[in-house]
């Protein structure tokens, strides 16, 4: 979550660093770029002024910079800007949603808030709007992005900017000077094998990137799917935490086993920006993360483009393990410019929207991942060509209502949808990456998180 979630950013500022572009300059176009309002508030607007808030990935950047010239130009709506970090633009939208203040009309939301945030009666179902415009293609959008963002009560809550699954991301040179086969779906237990067989075979090189900075959408992004492969779960159907259960303590193992011995150096402090840099300066053989690093690993200019290779994610228990998730947009229910807040999103999340972005920015910057006709565009194939299908695969091959082996209470591959998931995370997320450091037993930090667990989530939930 590119952090994945704010990945998008990160993959900037750390292909910036790999190219030998200034990060700083890549940062400060994260956090400051657009023109417009960023950063500030929004404030209310005449009919014809919508205020949507948002995060301040580079997609979104381009998104600014092409509003007014096309979506302003054609509809006579000006949109103002508030742009964030995640974490802030998060907080923000949280406090601004469940107040229902109705200062921002639309706000860029995602899979893990949609379920709660519909439910909580924040968003306003956009079904007669999708009805009432023939020309968005909501048949068109990925199935499970579709899904993910619809509420309980079978009513659409938001539409996709872009989608992104997981997937192994590995050094096909590396691979074959070293007799190597990467099978298309691989096992755990067969990419710890590689991982010890290429650890210090090239000079520098390492067998595996995995994330273990702390944070829910950090180490727990990758582990998560990772306990769901291996047959564990955060909470059985019942709400009772799982967190120190058998199958959740062998996967953390094997993953705080795998990144101690044959990972990259540094791995306590390493999100996603740290892994990418060191895949793409070539000190790892392999990486599990984000699909969407794809797009920077073999854009123009990178040292590993050309010969990066994508297979599906990891297996152990489960047939496929890969996340999914999706920054989307969500009209706040109490905006009264919903008519044209929709047309805002209907405009962004548009195949038309992805065609201005590939004509004036470049293919390679295409908010892909959630439109089916994005991965039979032949100059997207062309743009795309090493990761595009494997993308794809990964995507529709998540599957956020059963992502393991067990029934669960909630919906959600690498986080359980409910508002509490993110403290109870990041707490325990804290502990695991203290083992992988060291500091302390996978036993020791598992105990302390069924005990997390069950006070922040199971004795609020249990009946």
């Amino acid at each position: 979550m590119a952090t994945t979630w704010d990945g998008a950013c990160s993959r900037r500022a750390a292909l910036g660093g790999a190219a030998g572009l200034g990060a700083a300059a890549a940062l400060t176009a994260c956090s400051g770029a657009g023109g417009g309002t960023t950063g500030g508030g929004g404030g209310g607007g005449d009919s014809k002024t919508i205020n949507v808030i948002m995060v301040n990935n580079p997609q979104m950047v381009d998104l600014q910079k092409l509003t007014a010239d096309n979506f302003t130009k054609d509809t006579g709506i000006t949109v103002k800007y508030t742009v964030l970090p995640e974490n802030d633009v998060r907080d923000k939208i949280s406090q601004e949603f469940s107040s229902q203040a109705g200062q921002y009309d639309v706000a860029s939301i995602s899979n893990y808030e949609v379920p709660f945030y519909s439910k909580n009666d924040w968003l306003a179902p956009m079904d007669d709007f999708i009805a009432a415009d023939s020309a968005f293609g909501q048949d068109d959008i990925l199935k499970p992005l579709a899904t993910a963002l619809t509420g309980d009560d079978g009513k659409v809550y938001g539409e996709p900017f872009y989608g992104e699954s997981s997937f192994l991301m590995y050094r096909k040179d590396v691979f074959e000077a070293n007799g190597i086969t990467m099978p298309d779906k691989p096992t755990w237990d067969e990419v710890a094998g590689f991982a010890a067989q290429l650890d210090g075979k090239t000079p520098g090189m390492k067998g595996i990137a995995l994330r273990g900075q702390p944070g829910w959408g950090q180490v727990f992004a990758p582990l998560t799917t990772v306990v769901n492969t291996f047959g564990g779960t955060w909470f059985d159907e019942d709400w009772t935490a799982q967190v120190n259960a058998p199958e959740f303590v062998a996967a953390t193992k094997f993953y705080v086993d795998l990144v101690t011995a044959h990972g990259e150096s540094g791995a306590p402090q390493a999100g996603f920006t740290e892994c990418l840099n060191g895949m793409t300066q070539s000190q790892v053989a392999m990486w599990y993360d984000a699909t969407s690093a794809a797009g920077s690993l073999d854009a123009s200019g990178s040292p590993v483009a050309g010969k990066m290779g994508y297979v599906a994610a990891p297996v152990n228990q489960t047939d496929s393990s890969g996340w999914l998730y999706t920054w989307a947009w969500g009209i706040q229910k109490a905006s009264k410019n919903q008519e044209n807040a929709w047309k805002f999103v209907s405009w962004a999340s548009s195949k038309e929207y992805e065609e201005l972005v590939g004509k004036q920015v470049g293919w390679a910057s295409v908010p892909a991942g959630k439109r089916t006709s994005t991965y039979e565009n032949a100059d997207y194939q062309k743009s795309a060509a090493p990761f595009y299908k494997a993308t794809q695969d990964a995507i529709n091959a998540a599957n956020p209502e059963d992502p393991g082996v067990q029934k669960r209470p909630a919906a959600g591959i690498q986080f359980v949808a409910i508002p509490e998931f993110a403290d109870m995370a990041t707490q325990v997320s804290q502990l695991v990456s203290s083992a992988i450091a060291g500091q302390m037993s996978v036993e020791d930090a598992l105990d302390q998180g069924q005990d997390i667990a069950t006070k922040l989530v199971s004795d609020k939930y249990k009946k």
